[in-house]
């Protein structure tokens, strides 16, 4: 299980390790591109929806479990490019604990 720090924020919001390090590829080549983009996701528990402006002032945080990077999916990818130009990227939150 993964996690990542938006906005200097002690808490985390809480993905796979998988899906972060897919989330993580993109969001940085769109970071490193010097685009803004939304990023959302609802809690696991299906209570509530969040959403965050990402740009590339605000710090942001990767921290993974797995001491490995899995392998990544070019259409998993090239999905989560299209969200993010088509309106933000989405997921679904992990639970805390």
């Amino acid at each position: 299980m993964g996690s990542f720090y938006y906005d200097g924020k002690e808490t985390p919001i809480t993905v796979d390790d998988r899906a972060l390090a897919h989330l993580k590829a993109v969001m940085l080549t769109k970071l490193r591109r010097n685009e803004s983009f939304a990023v959302s996701w609802s809690n696991e528990d299906g209570h509530g929806r969040n959403t965050i402006w990402v740009n590339p002032a605000v710090p942001l945080r990767f921290s993974f479990d797995a001491p490995t990077s899995p392998e990544l999916d070019p259409e998993w990818l090239v999905q989560l490019a299209e969200e993010a130009v088509l309106g933000g990227i989405s997921f679904t939150a992990k639970s805390a604990g």
